[in-house]
């Protein structure tokens, strides 16, 4: 139960991590959240990787875990779009079509942009699934680890080539195999076994995060967060540090989350936060846009001012940010938790019901 906690804030702050990302800030100094948000979630996926299944068995599982909740919720904000774009004058989507709806969401995932940051999800299918495969060859742990060290490396080289959508999913699966890969060797080599959490290891990576700093291309607040690359659109600047800043940041997480442990596990908030991670995720910025259409309503201001930029435009950010931090996370996930009540009720109706037929 305490290893399945720790995961569980772990999901918990990488979700804020992702969230205050999206509004450009860091939760934690010299680590900020595109160098390492995105690549998290699929160190924690390696995290819970379970080797038991079948092949089929596992597609089966991914699938119903991940692409179906997915669907449902793009076929959900498509239909918000629609309803929407006649009050805010402006339709946030790909034009309808068969393939923006049934081959973009595995090649971008911004066929809808107020569900844009599920991106990861149908990646992460794939990932899982291309992982499940490799797992059937048997080798020493190091060979794999060097192989998928390898894939990584390869996938940043093939960045110059990610205008070409195909080449942009090859290259996130392969780039993101060193992750699930990494997280399961934390979870089956080192978790229980090594105390990685000790002050010359802090020291180390604060050294190193210090040393990373040094190749930051981003020196003015309109530049954005220092050290980052763009997973989703395959854009790196260096063909290492992508690598280096995900470690450090998966390190100086887990060690948060030890230290912190005893202080937090029993936070009921922040454990719903972790299990709730998809709800939050798909529902913040629709969360974040009615925040911005609303004051820009309540100031007398054209909606044209947000719809002549993307859908990560907020507004006055230096006075509304914590705002739409705080609003973001509370509503969507009370919004998961109802979800999930609103399941078990209708499970409980059809077993019933069932029962009754029988």
């Amino acid at each position: 139960m305490r290893y399945c906690n720790k995961i569980n804030l772990l999901k918990a702050l990488a979700i804020l991590i992702v969230v205050s990302g999206h509004l450009e800030f860091s939760l934690i100094p010299m680590f900020p959240p595109y160098s390492f948000q995105v690549a998290l979630f699929f160190f924690i996926s390696g995290m819970l990787f379970n080797e038991k299944y079948t092949l089929a068995e596992f597609i089966k599982r991914r699938f119903k875990t991940l692409l179906i909740p997915y669907i449902l919720y793009s076929a959900a904000y498509l239909g918000i779009t629609f309803l929407i774009t006649p009050v805010v004058g402006k339709f946030w989507a790909m034009p309808v079509t068969l393939k923006n709806e049934f081959l973009m969401p595995f090649l971008t995932g911004h066929q809808v942009d107020l569900i844009s940051p599920l991106w990861f999800v149908p990646q992460l299918f794939i990932s899982l699934v291309i992982y499940k495969i490799f797992d059937f060859i048997k080798c020493r742990t190091l060979f794999k680890t060097v192989f998928f060290v390898l894939l990584a490396l390869v996938a940043i080289q093939l960045s110059r080539f990610s205008d070409n959508l195909y080449v942009l999913l090859l290259l996130r699966t392969m780039f993101s195999l060193f992750f699930i890969h990494t997280g399961h060797i934390y979870k089956t080599k080192i978790e229980g076994k090594y105390n990685i959490f000790t002050p010359e290891i802090f020291c180390g990576v604060v050294i190193l995060q210090s040393l990373l700093w040094l190749t930051n291309k981003d020196f003015t607040a309109s530049d954005g967060i220092g050290l980052s690359y763009i997973f989703v659109w395959g854009e790196f600047d260096n063909w290492l540090v992508p690598i280096l800043t995900s470690l450090t940041g998966f390190w100086m997480s887990l060690f948060i989350i030890d230290i912190l442990y005893d202080k937090i596990k029993n936070w009921s908030f922040l454990h719903k936060i972790g299990q709730n991670t998809y709800h939050i995720m798909a529902n913040h910025l629709l969360v974040f846009n009615v925040i911005t259409y609303s004051l820009l309503a309540l100031n007398g201001i054209s909606f044209d001012v947000k719809n002549n930029a993307d859908i990560y435009w907020f507004y006055f950010p230096l006075k509304t940010t914590y705002l739409y931090f705080i609003a973001g996370i509370v509503i969507t996930t009370y919004f998961g938790e109802f979800l999930k009540f609103l399941h078990g009720k209708i499970e409980k109706f059809c077993g019933r019901k069932v029962k009754f037929l029988n």
